[in-house]
């Protein structure tokens, strides 16, 4: 079975793409499993550059197909933000994924409803040596919804702003959904039926 590096740190994400491709003949591979701890400088000035970025540094790493991904909130009153900055936009160290909710919610307060659109964006990148040329692809989605008044009271680690962002035609915050139906609606899942085509040839060229 080929084996694909699935290269993020955060393990509700890596769980998250167990769930998206079981249908795939792949034997998923964290980056933890492979044996790699270093990190690249993510410089992008986009979340594709960024995807691609870190797929191409970890496929280096590796040696055998990689997929990465990059993405975050953006808040149309907020100017985008915040956008690149979606993990570290209280600073540099750690921002606790309450921080960040509760972040967004205080930057809000006073928007009115008819301005507070919003969107998790996500772009997903692959990197694969295919007749002994390496390969790239790279495929962006995002899932529109509105910033709620207040945050979901059960933040799922690593998701923090699923817990800021309202679904009006579910009539649900994203980060309520549970496992299984988060996965199916999230921007990664779009993102990666744009690569179907491509996982499917990686997953036989075993």
């Amino acid at each position: 079975m080929t084996r694909l590096l699935i290269a993020t740190t955060n393990p509700a994400k890596l769980a998250e793409y167990r769930l998206l491709l079981g249908g795939f003949a792949l034997e998923l591979i964290s980056l933890a499993e492979a044996g790699i701890a270093e990190k690249p400088e993510e410089t992008g000035r986009t979340f594709a550059e960024n995807a691609l970025l870190k797929a191409r540094f970890y496929f280096a790493r590796a040696g055998f197909p990689t997929l990465a991904d990059d993405g975050g909130l953006e808040v149309d009153a907020l100017g985008g933000e915040p956008g690149l900055k979606s993990h570290r936009w209280l600073g540099a160290g750690e921002n606790s994924d309450r921080e960040l909710a509760d972040m967004v919610i205080r930057r809000m307060e006073g928007v009115e409803d008819r301005r507070r659109a919003a969107r998790l964006r996500a772009a997903v990148a692959l990197v694969w040596r295919s007749d002994g040329k390496v390969r790239e692809r790279v495929a962006e989605a995002a899932i529109e919804g509105v910033i709620a008044h207040r945050a979901y009271p059960e933040i799922r680690p690593g998701f923090p702003y699923r817990a800021v962002l309202y679904l009006p035609e579910r009539k649900s915050f994203l980060g309520e959904l549970g496992d299984e139906a988060e996965a199916q609606t999230s921007q990664r899942r779009i993102a990666l039926e744009s690569l179907r085509t491509d996982l499917e040839r990686i997953a036989r060229s075993d």
